[in-house]
């Protein structure tokens, strides 16, 4: 098996950890950045591009590239509320299942988020290879703690379509506990808050002696920096309608723009009381070109978030209450995920918990790190580490009058292993309908369907009489197995929930195809394209070679190979030009053997002088011209067609040339 990497996919930004020498370890991406924006384009000419080659391209051809796709996983399109459709690409709804479609007008085709998530996971994957000079074939893989088992399941298909064994799906709050108390061996109680681009966790763990115990974690899985973004992107925007009457959001490149400049702002918000905010040309009218200029201060953008920040109040309360603790109890509280180095957001903690944050861990990459420390758990690079886990929401079935009945309570230690007795609802009933349900509220539409499943063969009794065993099984990764036995005949079924809005188990096999497919296409672009540069580097190097030559010798000297040499360059550049793939090949072959012939011809002439030099020497004893006077610029020719000179021509015409090494005058005293 290869080597197992820890993967934080994030919405905005994601990052790769290994662990080395028993120390975790976060790879850099071939751009020498620590973290690869979540962000896949597709260019004109229809190549895939991943991370921030892809965010480059982004304002130039909103249609194609896609971001923020983590929001979009495990969920259904009629869960998705205005903001979250609101993106620069296009999403629809499929008709068979109502899952979430995004569309791709550049190469004439819709992908799962899946999918997407996938070629990212891939991207980070390669680098991770690289840097270790080995393949990477396993991933432990973070998802939000608030994530419920459609998402988790979706998160576990990308990392199948991506070609990884995904080992273990670990809370983010968790892998970033992991990644703070790995070393500490007194037991603390913490408090992680995590804010990321597009989830927010919130998780109380107990750690320390190797023990990471998560008493209760809360969040809000539609809650992130994007969403900070949001506000300043509505904001500019209306400010534009109001002066100029256009709605820049109706224009995807211009919601690009905006949305870039937004983050943008709010980042330097962080650091500095007021920012300015340029966008020239951001829009023509009848009028002519329209430019974006304003200011924001910190206390404007604060009074703008005020909704959002109230609604990282409600989960923070909630777990405190769930795990019976109050603020005074918590020992550390550890910030996790760029945005909570928002002033507010920290301003907030501070104000719920009253202590300091501890500033010790960076928040971009803690979770990957922790990430990278479960994965050496699992390998046994790492010992003596008991984790302990938490399932983030109720599980349980719907029951007569569409009531739900909890089998397994928010914030229960996993693995578990729960069941319960159910009967029949009408007289002479023969088969049973479960429908498994994840959520807090008491009525079954209320709340996510994690997919139904029958059991038949149930013999002909009175209502209340027969009984059915349903069990509900949650493994480490917090993903759910169903059982319902009929305890009069012993007749079972199971099922694995793959969630409503999840792949099934045939599209997942025609995505990891697909995706093999798309690697092969992107291997042999990038072949054809190396194969057209070192065409024309071959090209240059030709027609360098030939200067040097007619500065040394003249042009008549190989007059024959410099013809042929001339009329290969020619050659190569129209080919190159047609993308004539054997014609590339083909001159590139004729051109290094005529340059090779050329080179042949130039060692020929300097091993013809040497022999010419028993008749020098004695030339040179009459004139009293000095050996290394004679034979300086001679061997500074001969080492340029050895190694590579970048003399000048006007270094090299210094040398005499070698016609004029004799004076016929000389050769009377023969």
């Amino acid at each position: 098996m290869g080597k197992v990497v820890g993967i934080d996919l994030g919405t905005t930004n994601s990052v790769v950890a290994v662990m080395e020498g028993g120390k975790p370890v976060v790879i850099a991406n071939a751009e020498g950045m620590r973290t690869t924006p979540s962000v896949v384009g597709f260019s004109k000419d229809g190549e895939r591009l991943v991370g921030q080659m892809a965010r480059r391209q982004a304002v130039l051809n909103p249609q194609n590239t896609f971001y923020g796709v983590k929001r979009f996983m495990g969920r259904k399109y009629a869960e998705l509320n205005p903001d979250s459709k609101s993106v620069s690409y296009t999403i629809r709804r499929e008709e068979a299942r109502g899952n979430i479609k995004i569309r791709c007008p550049r190469l004439k085709k819709e992908f799962a988020p899946e999918e997407i998530s996938a070629m990212v996971l891939r991207k980070l994957a390669d680098e991770a290879s690289r840097y270790l000079g080995e393949e990477v074939t396993g991933a432990v893989i973070t998802v939000p703690a608030y994530f419920n088992d459609s998402q988790r399941q979706a998160t576990r298909d990308a990392g199948r379509i991506a070609g990884l064994e995904v080992l273990r799906i670990l809370n983010e709050p968790t892998a970033a506990s992991l990644a703070y108390g790995l070393e500490r061996q007194q037991s603390q109680t913490i408090l992680v808050f995590d804010l990321g681009g597009g989830t927010f966790d919130v998780s109380l763990l107990e750690v320390g002696d190797g023990v990471f115990e998560v008493k209760a974690t809360s969040g809000d899985t539609q809650l992130g920096g994007n969403d900070f973004d949001r506000k300043i992107v509505d904001w500019l925007a209306e400010q534009f309608l109001e002066s100029e009457e256009v709605d820049l959001r109706r224009d995807r490149q211009a919601l690009q723009r905006l949305t870039e400049a937004a983050e943008k702002a709010k980042i330097e918000l962080s650091g500095v009381s007021v920012t300015d905010i340029n966008l020239p040309f951001i829009t023509a009218t009848e009028d002519g070109p329209k430019h974006l200029e304003t200011r924001l201060t910190r206390p404007q953008f604060e009074d703008l978030c005020g909704d959002l920040i109230t609604r990282l109040r409600r989960p923070l309360k909630r777990a405190l209450k769930d795990a019976d603790l109050s603020p005074f109890q918590i020992d550390e509280v550890v910030l996790v995920g760029g945005s909570t180095r928002i002033p507010l957001v920290q301003q907030l903690v501070r104000s719920l918990i009253d202590k300091q944050p501890n500033q010790n861990v960076n928040p971009d990459e803690v979770v990957a790190v922790g990430a990278a420390i479960q994965a050496g758990i699992l390998t046994r690079e790492v010992q003596d580490v008991l984790l302990l886990d938490v399932t983030p929401l109720s599980l349980g079935l719907e029951t007569i009058g569409g009531v739900m009945k909890k089998l397994i309570p928010r914030n229960t230690t996993i693995p578990v292993r729960r069941s319960d007795i159910f009967s029949t609802a009408q007289n002479n009933q023969t088969m049973v309908e479960i429908h498994i349900l994840q959520g807090e509220r008491e009525m079954a539409p209320d709340n996510k369907s994690l997919g139904r499943f029958k059991l038949t063969g149930i013999p002909p009794a009175p209502r209340g009489i027969p009984q059915v065993q349903v069990a509900f099984d949650i493994d480490a990764n917090g993903i759910l197995q169903v059982a319902a036995v009929d305890k009069t005949t012993g007749r079972e079924q199971s099922v694995t929930i793959q969630g409503a809005s999840t792949l099934s188990e045939s599209q997942v096999n025609q995505m990891i195809r697909e995706a093999e497919e798309f690697a092969d296409l992107d291997r042999e672009k990038r072949e054809r394209v190396e194969k057209r540069n070192r065409g024309q580097v071959l090209a240059n190097e030709a027609e360098r070679q030939l200067k040097e030559v007619a500065l040394d010798f003249g042009r008549q000297f190989a007059s024959s190979h410099r013809r042929r040499i001339e009329a290969l360059i020619q050659e190569m550049r129209q080919v190159i030009a047609r993308d004539d793939d054997r014609g590339i090949d083909r001159t590139q072959s004729e051109l290094q053997d005529a340059l090779y012939e050329l080179k042949r011809e130039v060692r020929l002439q300097y091993s013809e002088e040497e022999e010419d030099d028993f008749f020098g020497s004695i030339r040179r004893t009459f004139s009293g011209e000095l050996e290394s006077d004679r034979w300086f610029g001679r061997d500074e020719r001969r080492n340029s067609y050895n190694v590579s000179s970048n003399r000048s021509a006007r270094e090299r015409s210094r040398a005499a040339p070698l016609e004029n090494d004799w004076d016929e005058d000389d050769d009377d005293w023969l």
